[in-house]
């Protein structure tokens, strides 16, 4: 197959942006040339280190079903993508697959070809085919969608979060009911049911953010999706909202550690999006905000002074915490909840829980501040440390 019929790609042609891909053209191209060993040696750098010698195609065939393209975007916005479109589509897909499908130097030798993905299997028809592609980009979305499960936000841009925290719910002791209003409120918005933007506030190291980022590795498969935005952005949220609104997948907007100061322009921002923007209303994103304290607005030393002012400064306080629908608290953990979780903790790490580790656990806290989930982690990592260097647990 000649070069300029790979290079003929029209839908799918973002797969020349592809490296590996990229690399595997330039070999085929000049075998029979006593340079094709120096193009197949690059190829075969790059296929290592993508760790796709075992199975070359399955990683062009994911290549395919996660690049954005008109077809991708069109299915996965609930839309039919023309009858052009697919059948370029379609053409696209065959000389890929045909044109890794012709024996390459070395195969065998040095790499497996493989065989596509399932997904794209043509045996039953193209409309077969197209109809499964179009279920899979309705419910998983397309791009960088598939591959990614947080997001940041910066100059109208979402930026792929590469390595986001794994945490699961089941590693996070204590707030069993926390975690159940929480997860409630998610599921309803996952079923399109009624839920509310939800405001956690409470203590640091109390579980609030990593509570958050458990429940979307708990419901990525079915469709949850975080991005990160920062009080900086604030005043973006509109434009965000707008930006994901056409995306089949549900996005929480999360902003962390939330705190303003009186007459800052990010609150009446934030208190349209929250209830009175129609504008900035989408229903595929809810907005999950964290803090040390209910009252995200910060008073001012004149509104202390002046108590003319007091109740008016009071009211203000509260009217942007009202309007989240659902608020949560995070209270500070007594002795008892602690050491909960602190044996919790051990029982995962297969630490044998006693009462010499609850008084080192007692002590850790108090001399690190306080008690906390946190403190309750960070001992629990420390002893795991200590113990399988065989040394006492000392701090």
């Amino acid at each position: 197959m000649e070069h300029i019929t790979i290079n003929s790609l029209t839908v799918l042609r973002g797969l020349l942006k592809d490296e590996l891909f990229l690399a595997f053209i330039k070999a085929k191209e000049h075998e029979g040339e006593d340079t094709v060993f120096s193009y197949y040696g690059e190829f075969f750098s790059k296929l290592y280190s993508a760790g796709a010698e075992c199975d070359f195609a399955a990683y062009v065939s994911n290549a395919v079903l996660t690049d954005e393209n008109a077809f991708s975007r069109c299915c996965a916005a609930g839309k039919a993508p023309s009858p052009f479109v697919i059948n370029a589509y379609l053409n696209d897909i065959d000389l890929i697959f045909g044109y890794i499908a012709e024996p390459a130097c070395k195969q065998g030798e040095y790499f497996a070809a493989g065989k596509p993905l399932p997904i794209f299997d043509r045996s039953k028809g193209a409309a077969v085919l197209v109809a499964r592609l179009k279920k899979f980009y309705k419910k998983h979305g397309c791009g960088m969608f598939i591959k990614h499960r947080a997001f940041g936000y910066s100059d109208g841009e979402l930026i792929p979060i590469e390595n986001p925290s794994r945490i699961t719910l089941s590693e996070l002791k204590g707030y069993t009911l926390e975690k159940r209003t929480i997860e409630s409120n998610i599921l309803s918005f996952l079923h399109g049911l009624p839920y509310g933007n939800m405001l956690l506030y409470g203590d640091r190291g109390t579980g609030k953010s990593s509570t958050v980022h458990a429940m979307l590795n708990r419901y990525f498969e079915s469709g949850l999706r975080i991005v990160e935005l920062n009080k900086e952005n604030m005043l973006d949220l509109p434009k965000l909202r707008q930006i994901l609104s056409s995306n089949p997948l549900r996005f929480i907007i999360f902003i962390d550690d939330l705190s303003l100061n009186e007459g800052d322009d990010k609150i009446s921002g934030l208190k349209a999006a929250l209830e009175g923007s129609v504008a900035g209303k989408t229903d595929n994103t809810m907005i999950v905000a964290t803090s040390n304290r209910r009252h995200i607005v910060k008073e001012s030393l004149s509104d202390r002074e002046n108590s003319v002012h007091v109740n008016d400064s009071l009211q203000e306080q509260l009217s942007l915490s009202d309007r989240f629908g659902i608020t949560v608290l995070f209270s500070s953990t007594g002795k008892a909840e602690y050491l909960s979780i602190v044996a919790g903790l051990c029982a995962d790490y297969k630490i044998e829980y006693n009462e010499h580790i609850a008084d080192l656990a007692e002590r850790w806290a108090l001399s690190k501040g306080g008690r906390s989930p946190r403190r309750a982690r960070q001992f629990a990592d420390l002893a795991l440390s200590c113990i399988k260097k065989h040394e006492e647990i000392d701090f």
